[in-house]
């Protein structure tokens, strides 16, 4: 678990500003939250170097390209301690967007986006289930993400 990192209503409002729209100018936010764009650049790279932000991504509707399939697998591993070693095998798997080492019922949660139900088979049988240590993955298919945002980075004092 990281430490947490103190951060102000200024650094809050500029992550806020980016998580909605990525591609929002320094300038558009510095105008917005009445600071030079120069102290949002000086923000910014100090919460690139703190790790708070990380990377900018765009949101890409995979389903107009062709991937009609997003599912998500509960995987058991054979052992806890071979975690590392299939999440490594999992990341060189392109299909695989998303895991989380969890606690419950399974040792891992993946989702995995596909172009069609065959598709979905064969990263299953082909990769995913190859993997050493995994012993068995239960599939959910999603049928519509009906939620997907950012979270709002609060002020301490309105949570």
């Amino acid at each position: 678990m990281s430490k947490k990192i103190e951060i102000d209503s200024i650094d809050r409002k500029i992550l806020n500003i980016l998580m909605q729209n990525a591609n929002t100018s320094y300038v558009d936010i510095a105008k917005r939250i009445h600071v030079s764009p120069g102290t949002v650049h000086v923000r910014m790279k100090r919460l690139l170097r703190l790790g708070i932000a990380k990377n900018a991504f765009l949101n890409v509707d995979y389903a107009k390209l062709g991937y009609d399939i997003c599912a998500f697998l509960g995987v058991h591993l054979e052992k806890n301690s071979m975690y590392i070693d299939v999440i490594k095998a999992l990341q060189k798997i392109p299909e695989v967007t998303n895991a989380h080492y969890t606690t419950g019922v399974y040792s891992i949660f993946v989702q995995v986006i596909c172009k069609d139900t065959e598709h979905l088979r064969q990263v299953l049988y082909e990769k995913i289930q190859n993997i050493e240590g995994i012993q068995r993955t239960e599939t959910f298919i999603s049928l519509d993400e009906s939620i997907h945002r950012p979270l709002e980075i609060l002020e301490e004092e309105d949570l």
